[in-house]
């Protein structure tokens, strides 16, 4: 077998659709958009939750029960890593992190993941630590307080 005997296989490729040739295509004229409407113009999209005018859907269905989300709690994160910038027998707080630009909103509180390694013994306090963060924090011989 050589590359010019190559071919594709039988129905692999499709003649391109040439709308608005009658001859013998079968989308002349129209082009197969029908006649007149907003959708046999050009540029013409109708938004998918459009029925019409007929009440939709989404506002036919009754609206109930309660969503806890706006009462969501979201914590500013810090790993133990980025708290090697202090000296050692520092007293980490929500104030001082905010101050040194390591988080830029307190949000509901700070948290402290167990990213990385603590090389300082300091006294952290945060309102919440994960376990892995409180496992690291005592092997280095700091402190966590909970406020």
């Amino acid at each position: 077998m050589k590359l010019h005997e190559l071919s594709k296989n039988v129905g692999a490729t499709h003649k391109r659709k040439r709308v608005g040739c009658g001859s013998g295509s079968g989308l002349g004229k129209t082009c197969g958009r029908g006649q007149k409407g907003q959708k046999s113009r050009s540029g013409a999209s109708i938004n998918p939750v459009f029925e019409g005018g007929q009440l939709p859907l989404y506002r036919r269905l009754p609206k109930r029960g309660f969503s806890n989300a706006l009462f969501k709690k979201e914590y500013a994160v810090i790993n133990l890593s980025d708290l090697n910038i202090f000296d050692n027998g520092t007293v980490v707080t929500p104030a001082l992190l905010k101050e040194k630009g390591i988080i830029k909103k307190q949000l509901s509180g700070i948290k402290v993941l167990g990213n990385g390694k603590l090389e300082k013994k300091l006294t952290i306090q945060a309102n919440k630590f994960s376990n892995s963060a409180l496992e690291k924090i005592k092997e280095s011989g700091s402190k966590a307080e909970v406020i």
